[in-house]
């Protein structure tokens, strides 16, 4: 792995307050909306690639025009490269040198987040795009980078942990500066000298229940109620015997008085 580089990449859901319609494919020109950073904004390809990008005044970002509740999102992302300590790619996936990147996961359900799991990644993700993705029906949340399910995130209401069923979802790609918790929480600030500050996004695609008057989401699943299989199950347990870096429901020091209700012992699933 490339020593030259260090950053956290931060995966996110972000939640916002009969028939189906589907968004299938993807097109940064007719799927979303420009959300701040005016020209920083830039789309090519007859709108299957975008760059992101900041500078000393500013930096970037867009939003998607629909709503949805569940779906499956892919997005390939290439990171800032370089010196960029300090910056924030979300797909809602931060950037100092000599450490490898960081993938940073949260999901916030009913206003309570506070459930992440961070992995440092297995290669270096400003020399390609890479495939970022969120797969999100009413039984589960996976997330997955290249197609390898790094995190699954079960549906646990039936023993009071949130989980988003009901708020539909925008979908949000920003870049900006994150340096007062991002490098060490602080510890690094970031080097504007090295602006701009570009990160890029290509092929995104979106196979998802839009939310609309007349729309119920409520049974959409696409086939895929059921978990991993085999091979998918082996894919993550190797990532997480090598990868993760911080796991909440092993933060004793955080959760001195005992871990959240999901991760004690008696309450854990026997596929987790």
């Amino acid at each position: 792995m490339a020593s030259s580089y260090y950053g956290s990449l931060f995966l996110m859901l972000s939640f916002f307050s009969t028939f189906i319609p589907f968004a299938l494919g993807g097109d940064f020109n007719t799927d979303f909306e420009n959300l701040f950073g005016d020209d920083r904004v830039e789309i090519t390809g007859d709108g299957k690639s975008m760059s992101l990008t900041m500078d000393e005044y500013s930096g970037s970002g867009i939003v998607s025009k629909n709503e949805y509740l569940f779906g499956r999102f892919d997005m390939q992302i290439r990171l800032v490269p370089g010196n960029s300590a300090g910056t924030v790619t979300a797909f809602y996936v931060c950037n100092l040198s000599g450490d490898p990147y960081l993938l940073s996961t949260n999901v916030y359900a009913d206003g309570i987040g506070g459930r992440e799991m961070q992995f440092y990644l297995w290669f270096d993700p400003t020399e390609d795009y890479h495939t970022y993705s969120i797969d999100w029906n009413p039984e589960r949340i996976i997330i997955l980078v290249d197609d390898i399910p790094i995190r699954v995130m079960r549906n646990r209401q039936n023993i009071g942990v949130p989980f988003p069923t009901s708020q539909p979802m925008r979908l949000y790609t920003t870049l900006w500066n994150g340096d007062s918790w991002a490098t060490r929480w602080g510890e690094v600030k970031l080097d504007l000298s090295n602006a701009p500050f570009v990160a890029g996004f290509r092929n995104f695609n979106a196979k998802a229940c839009v939310v609309g008057p007349r729309t119920t989401c409520k049974r959409f699943s696409d086939g895929q109620y059921n978990g991993l299989d085999i091979e998918s199950k082996q894919k993550m347990q190797k990532v997480h015997s090598k990868w993760v870096v911080y796991d909440y429901c092993r933060d004793y020091r955080r959760y001195a008085h005992g871990l959240p209700f999901e991760c004690r012992k008696e309450n854990l699933l026997q596929d987790e």
